[in-house]
């Protein structure tokens, strides 16, 4: 039977990527229902047209599809396990987690929200902030189908892409796959445009051959605008996984340390 057109969708952190995921859910005709703790974020989403609400609860009862977008592990469990959104929400609704989390994490909500007819997505975007602002960004989305096809047009209000990997879980798997090679990536620029610069190179000049080269990626596409500011709670993330599945990864281990030592002024200082 044909999914029902959703009309109404929750979103709970409305921090910059929430904002911009409850904006765009607002432009594209949905009743967005929101809730923050940060009083000038929710004012913020407020005049976007987002009706906030005072607590996830809240939120749960007048949403079919509700996102979480907030910063840790603990907090999704705060969200989705102690605040009451699974007891308001109506049976075949949709918990979408697009934070970045572990696995394990979104799979323990999943079986806390099936007991009660909810169906939990992982979520996860990337493309960073500027594809968020510009309704840009690429969903990666693991769950079963009949929870991806409710909530798929809700994840497009905001993303080119909607891919959906398989089951829960696997949106994370991807989400933390994609940030290593990023990650290795953006290490590798700054050594090697630290050197290039060293050696009297103009680094914008050279950044731009280079993206007609076999060397280009996307971090050095937009260098200087990538903050980095994640990187270590990702790296965390795929060091676990990697050591609870047994798998060495060296190259990991090095960007890990290295990462730790860029920042964006640091970056920003090679275009000087």
């Amino acid at each position: 039977m044909e999914q029902a057109a959703v009309k109404h969708t929750g979103m709970i952190g409305l921090g910059a990527m929430g904002l911009q995921m409850a904006r765009h859910m607002a432009l594209k005709g949905f009743e967005v229902y929101g809730c923050d703790l940060d009083v000038k974020a929710a004012r913020q989403a407020e005049s976007h047209g987002v009706r906030i609400c005072a607590t996830p609860a809240e939120v749960g009862r007048h949403a079919e599809v509700v996102l979480v977008m907030v910063a840790t592990d603990q907090q999704i469990a705060d969200v989705v396990e102690r605040s009451g959104l699974l007891d308001t929400l109506a049976r075949g609704s949709v918990v979408c987690i697009a934070s970045s989390c572990t696995p394990e994490t979104v799979q323990r909500m999943a079986k806390l929200a099936e007991a009660k007819g909810i169906g939990v997505l992982d979520t996860p975007l990337v493309l960073g902030q500027e594809a968020a602002n510009n309704g840009a960004a690429t969903a990666y989305v693991g769950g079963d189908e009949q929870s991806f096809a409710k909530a798929k047009s809700v994840l497009a209000a905001f993303s080119e892409k909607v891919l959906h990997l398989g089951p829960v879980g696997t949106g994370q798997i991807a989400k933390t796959i994609n940030n290593m090679l990023l990650w290795a990536c953006m290490a590798a620029n700054f050594e090697t445009l630290t050197l290039a610069k060293k050696l009297g190179a103009d680094i914008p000049k050279l950044t731009e051959a280079l993206m007609h080269g076999s060397g280009a990626n996307w971090s050095l596409s937009r260098w200087g605008k990538s903050t980095g500011k994640w990187a270590e709670k990702d790296m965390d993330v795929a060091l676990e996984l990697a050591q609870a599945a047994k798998v060495p990864v060296p190259l990991g281990g090095l960007v890990d340390q290295l990462i730790k030592t860029i920042n964006q002024d640091k970056m920003k200082a090679l275009l000087s």
